[in-house]
């Protein structure tokens, strides 16, 4: 049995003959056929070991299928590097190259929302750190209690354990229940924005405003950005208000030429 209780059944005859397999591969090069099918041997022949640690991660939200595809290129990683003469049984050589395979997995391409590789790693310390303070102190631990044990930040330790909702995020096709009845989540979140039905108008606005002569544009910029009174206007430009009147009229009589009937623009 492998300290991390990982190859729990793996029978010391599979090993004999993972291990078999794995002499003679040794006595080929590696373009000879024998070499290939020796190779094929003992990877055939580890496959169950490959699916029983994959089997450790099955809880996580992955199909079993693609976890064990990952195992099995630690599997094939493992007998191509193991060495026989070491007197080594080959699954526990095995054992920790596909559990590293598993978890850089789970680390890297895992995650539904990308999450920086640091705030990963603090995530997975913090979450092997909790059995171990809750057997400890007898409790939940607190943010408090996992930064003093693993000597961070109680911020950092708020992100680490924030980034766990980046992890798997809910199908907004998922059914939930709305006072007796089933909507999908989709529906019930955001609203209608009644401003999008303005961007079209503000855009032409815009251009027809660009259009103008720079003293008209800013005479407006005057009147409706800093929101001065025809009065202020005359005081601040050094002209009668009822000029400034005549210019503004002039202005939303270019901009109704240049908008058509439907502008209602007022001084």
């Amino acid at each position: 049995m492998n300290g991390d209780g990982v190859t729990d059944g793996w029978s010391a005859r599979r090993d004999r003959v993972v291990s078999a397999a794995l002499v003679r591969l040794r006595r080929f090069p590696r373009d000879d056929p024998a070499w290939t099918q020796a190779r094929d041997e003992a990877i055939n022949a580890a496959i169950p070991l490959a699916r029983r640690i994959a089997r450790r991660f099955s809880f996580r939200g992955e199909e079993l299928d693609d976890l064990t595809q990952v195992a099995l290129v630690g599997l094939i990683k493992s007998v191509d590097r193991f060495d026989v003469a070491q007197g080594v049984r080959f699954e526990r050589f095995a054992a920790p190259t596909m559990l590293g395979e598993l978890r850089r997995h789970f680390r890297d391409r895992g995650w539904t929302l990308r999450v920086h590789r640091r705030l990963q790693e603090l995530h997975l310390e913090i979450n092997r750190t909790i059995p171990q303070l809750c057997q400890r102190l007898q409790r939940t631990p607190q943010v408090g209690d996992l930064a003093t044990h693993l000597n961070r930040d109680p911020d950092e330790i708020r992100a680490g354990m924030a980034c766990a909702s980046a992890y798997a995020v809910g199908s907004l096709n998922s059914m939930v229940s709305t006072g007796g009845s089933l909507a999908e989540l989709g529906e019930l979140l955001g609203e209608a924005d009644a401003r999008l039905e303005s961007l079209a108008d503000q855009h032409v606005v815009r251009q027809a405003i660009a259009a103008l002569p720079q003293r008209d544009r800013h005479l407006l910029a005057l009147r409706f950005t800093d929101d001065l009174t025809q009065a202020e206007i005359a005081q601040r430009l050094g002209l009668s208000q009822m000029h400034v009147s005549r210019l503004l009229n002039r202005c939303f009589t270019q901009l109704r030429a240049s908008l058509g009937d439907q502008a209602q623009l007022r001084p």
